[in-house]
């Protein structure tokens, strides 16, 4: 299914939509291309929705644009499960100015569970007082090395459903 607005702007739809359809068996995305476009996956100039997402507004799993909403954020301002820009809030931030979320790492400012940067805010502050003097100073290798594990346990996971697929097919 695809719609596309009879009026345009520079060549551009003001509109797209494009839904995925299955033709001769095999699963075929929707790419929409437009000043708004909405698809699986979406390249709108203002707005864009869909799967992937690139605009300057975007939402989606994946999306990049000057302000970006999704799963995987990437833009100038990010919000989103793992958010990477200027300004950056979600569960993994990663940001140059400010980042807030669970892991918040930025350039200048930080806060969440476990921030890192010159200048931090953490509930953890609390917990360790004066004694409390680098942002890693609460992260202890066992962590890191039990999240590891955790990664390499779901790849291997995601490896062996995948064969199983391919297996089958």
């Amino acid at each position: 299914m695809s719609y596309r607005s009879r009026a345009s702007l520079l060549g551009l739809p003001l509109v797209h939509v494009a839904a995925g359809s299955i033709a001769d068996g095999t699963y075929r995305r929707g790419v929409a291309v437009g000043w708004i476009a909405v698809g699986d996956i979406a390249i709108g100039v203002l707005v864009s929705c869909g799967g992937v997402a690139l605009g300057t507004i975007s939402v989606g799993g994946a999306s990049c644009g000057l302000l970006s909403l999704g799963g995987l954020a990437v833009g100038l301002a990010a919000m989103g499960g793992l958010a990477v820009g200027l300004l950056a809030l979600g569960g993994a931030a990663f940001a140059w100015h400010v980042a807030v979320g669970g892991m918040a790492v930025a350039h200048d400012f930080a806060a969440g569970g476990l921030a890192v940067a010159p200048h931090v805010l953490s509930p953890r502050l609390a917990e360790f007082g004066s004694q409390f003097r680098h942002p890693l100073a609460a992260f202890r290798i066992e962590d890191a090395l039990v999240l590891v594990a955790i990664i390499i346990a779901v790849l291997a996971i995601a490896l062996r459903i995948r064969q199983a697929r391919d297996d089958r097919a």
